[in-house]
């Protein structure tokens, strides 16, 4: 047992510089909280929220620009009322299509 530390610490003490560096890379690279693995973590993270940040400027920028034309034009709202919630007039009928396939049969006990 003595000869084989004495193996291991010859070993550590003749490439100590080697072994200090690599364990230096080890913690820095990835055991450490700040580590080179975390930080791209972080920046894909960022990335996407960035995504989400233009996704929703944009929308806030289509709601905006939906408000103001509610607020100036009276009408804008029977359209928003007609278009999105099927409301009508008393003297009015909705018919509403749809565009959806609707899936074939193709069993073979539907044509017996």
């Amino acid at each position: 047992m003595a000869s084989r530390l004495g193996v291991v610490w010859g070993f550590i003490a003749h490439y100590k510089y080697l072994v200090v560096t690599l364990l230096g890379i080890l913690i820095v690279g990835f055991i450490d909280e700040n580590s080179f693995m975390r930080r791209i973590q972080l920046e894909l993270q960022i990335s996407d929220l960035q995504s989400d940040i233009k996704k929703y400027n944009k929308q806030y920028e289509n709601d905006s620009r939906q408000l103001r034309e509610i607020r100036r034009n009276p009408k804008a709202i029977e359209k928003i009322a007609r278009e999105r919630y099927f409301m009508k007039a008393d003297d009015e009928d909705i018919y509403v299509l749809s565009d959806d396939e609707k899936p074939l049969n193709t069993n073979d006990e539907t044509t017996k």
